[in-house]
């Protein structure tokens, strides 16, 4: 006996896809094997490590502990769409790479969107504040403190475009 199938419209990345799958299936899973969109990554497959964190209209979610069919009518941001129209690094995967806040990049994706939406909620974080942002997600290979300064400079890049755009005033 085969698994019903139920056709779902999700909304990633400010695109609109159509996809048939099981009920049961992962957000995680129908992101990276229906839409190809393998930045998110599955790590622990329990909510825990982040790596497969995603915006839910912009909130960060655990793509891991979400049914696909459940995120029809929101909008979903993969690492994929944090970077800007032309091309162009986010200050948040600038700010990563200028300050070296990772090494095999696994945990990568799930740190620069939950770090996105850390920094709209407060732009400007104390470094405890940054410390916290980034304390539901996990690495292993970095220590956290090029990851801990990385949101401080991402911090310093937002407030500088948000200044050029204000003419001064931020």
């Amino acid at each position: 006996m085969s698994e019903e199938l139920h056709d779902v419209r999700l909304t990633v990345n400010g695109a609109s896809h159509e996809i048939r799958v099981p009920a049961r299936r992962l957000l995680s899973d129908a992101l990276r094997h229906d839409l190809r969109l393998t930045g998110t990554h599955v790590g622990c497959e329990h909510g825990v490590c982040g790596a497969c964190t995603v915006l839910v209209d912009g909130e960060p979610m655990r793509a891991c502990l979400m049914f696909a069919v459940s995120a029809v009518d929101h909008e979903i941001t993969t690492v994929e769409g944090l970077t800007h129209a032309d091309g162009s690094l986010s200050p948040v995967q600038q700010a990563f790479a200028e300050c070296h806040g990772l090494q095999c990049g696994f945990c990568t994706p799930g740190f620069l969107t939950t770090i996105t939406a850390g920094l709209r909620d407060n732009p400007q974080p104390t470094h405890e504040e940054a410390r916290d942002m980034i304390a539901g997600n996990l690495c292993r290979c970095t220590g956290y403190q090029n990851i801990v300064k990385a949101v401080e400079r991402a911090a310093e890049l937002g407030s500088e475009a948000r200044t050029s755009t204000t003419g001064g005033a931020s």
